[in-house]
């Protein structure tokens, strides 16, 4: 039997939390998951304004008192003044993993030159993974799935997961191949 995951999602935008367009992020994020892993998943959802304090609370709370092991959060990643989602996640990290961010621009850059503006970063906080992802639904999708030619960042989540203690995720492989190193792979059980 597969282990629950709590997931934390936080959608940052002062318009859609205030209710003058409706959030795409949160949707997006949880139809992807929800197809995605084959674990019962538990989430925490966030649609919070673009406010740096209010953002660092909402990552606190998730992992620290939700029990989170994965949050992730959508839009403000951007060189805009209201663009604060990765100043609001680096002060609460313990450890940043800057192979996230890096994989999540080269992403994007195969759609858009834009992407080298993007500030996303990866981190750790606790026994969980902080990762910041793009505002768009599509986009999200081709950031945590891969396309073709590029993996997605999704594939090393779960080993980072295992590695933080963690529950064992596992991923429908037509979707998002989790990769593990042999030695870290479990035994089928049955």
């Amino acid at each position: 039997m597969l282990e629950p995951v709590r997931i934390g999602l936080v959608s940052c935008s002062d318009r859609a939390s205030s209710g003058v367009y409706e959030d795409q992020g949160l949707p997006a994020l949880r139809d992807w998951l929800t197809q995605t892993l084959k674990n019962p998943i538990a989430f925490e959802q966030r649609l919070i304004p673009d406010e740096r304090a209010i953002i660092a609370a909402t990552l606190r709370e998730l992992v620290d008192a939700a029990s989170c092991h994965l949050v992730l959060t959508t839009g403000g990643t951007g060189p805009a003044p209201r663009d604060v989602t990765p100043d609001a996640t680096l002060d609460v990290a313990e450890r940043e993993m800057p192979g996230f961010g890096e994989q999540m621009r080269q992403i994007s850059l195969r759609f858009v030159p834009t992407a080298i503006l993007s500030r996303q970063v990866g981190v750790i906080r606790g026994g969980a993974l902080i990762l910041n992802l793009p505002g768009q639904p599509k986009a999200i999708a081709e950031t945590l799935g891969g396309l073709p030619d590029c993996p997605g960042i999704f594939a090393a989540v779960p080993y980072c997961i295992d590695l933080l203690g963690g529950p064992y995720i596992e991923t429908d492989p037509d979707r998002c191949k989790a990769f593990r190193p042999k030695s870290a792979q479990r035994p089928p059980t049955g």
